[in-house]
C-alpha cells in the first residue's frame, strides 16, 4: 500500500509542477510582411526552458488535421514544414474542440498562409 501512496505522490507532484510552470503554453505569430512564422512554447525548467522556432512562410507545405474519434477523441492541428516535419499547433489535451471549430481554425490558417489542408 505504501508503494501506491508514494507513486501517487510523485505523479501528483509532477502534474502540479506541470501546471504551475505552465508547460506547453506559448504563442504562434504569423507575420506576412516579413514572411516569417514564429512559434514559442514554455518547457520544463532547465537549459531548454524556452522553445522558440522560426522559419519562412514559403517553407510551409500544408496544414494537417488529425481526427481520432471514439472513447477518447483527439482533434489536433499540425503545420507541415519542409525539412522539419510536422509541428503541433493545438495542445494535445484540448479535446474540447468540436469538429466544426477545428475545421474552421484550419481553414482560416490555410487561407492566410495559402497552403492546402490535409485530413488524417
Amino acid at each position: 500500500m505504501s508503494f501506491y501512496g508514494i507513486a501517487g505522490l510523485f505523479i501528483s507532484s509532477y502534474l502540479w509542477c506541470t501546471i504551475l510552470w505552465n508547460v506547453g503554453s506559448g504563442y504562434d505569430r504569423f507575420d506576412r510582411k516579413e514572411g516569417i512564422v514564429r512559434i514559442f512554447r514554455w518547457g520544463f525548467p532547465g537549459i531548454k526552458r524556452r522553445v522558440f522556432l522560426q522559419f519562412l512562410m514559403r517553407d510551409i507545405q500544408s496544414i494537417r488535421i488529425q481526427v481520432k474519434e471514439g472513447l477518447y477523441p483527439r482533434r489536433i492541428l499540425y503545420m507541415e514544414i519542409r525539412g522539419q516535419g510536422v509541428i503541433p499547433l493545438t495542445r494535445t489535451d484540448e479535446e474540447f474542440f468540436t469538429p466544426r471549430e477545428i475545421e474552421q481554425k484550419a481553414a482560416e490558417l490555410a487561407y492566410f498562409l495559402r497552403v492546402p489542408i490535409e485530413v488524417f
